[in-house]
């Protein structure tokens, strides 16, 4: 809880200061309660109508689709709530588990920009994903 909460007070601060509307949601594993991680939209213009979408999830969690299925109903809110067109995401080009996350929910990869993430690791080239309302979905909607 301590962490995400430092995660998520810098978030709030920025948006106070920036103006710019972000949407940040808690990853909750439904079956024990737990915050398991985060996942928001830092939204663009009005005129393009798109955002970014950006997640972290706790590494105990990762390759367990937990992050598939937050992302495919968070893609889902972001369409139909928010009516965006389009939605981008970054990850690390070695960040495989996130390049499967992103490909899985049906985002393209589109660009490859050059050491343009700051990684404690230092700089690190980033692979930019994006989908469109109109592309196909290929994650498995889960039933209401």
């Amino acid at each position: 809880m301590e962490v995400t909460k430092e995660i998520i007070t810098p978030l709030i601060s920025d948006n106070q200061r920036q103006n710019i509307l972000n949407y940040t949601f808690a990853i909750e594993e439904l079956r024990t309660g737990k915050i398991i991680g985060i996942l928001g939209f830092k939204l663009g213009s009005k005129n393009y109508n798109n955002a970014e979408v950006y997640y972290k999830l706790n590494v105990d969690y990762w390759g367990k689709g937990f992050g598939t299925e937050a992302l495919n109903l968070f893609l889902d809110f972001g369409f139909k709530n928010l009516k965006l067109h389009r939605i981008t995401a970054g990850c690390a080009i070695d960040n495989i588990g996130s390049i499967k996350v992103l490909e899985k929910v049906g985002m393209k990869r589109e660009g490859h920009a050059r050491q343009s993430l700051p990684l404690k690791s230092g700089w690190s080239d980033n692979f930019e994903y994006a989908i469109l309302e109109t592309d196909e979905r290929k994650s498995k909607q889960l039933k209401s």
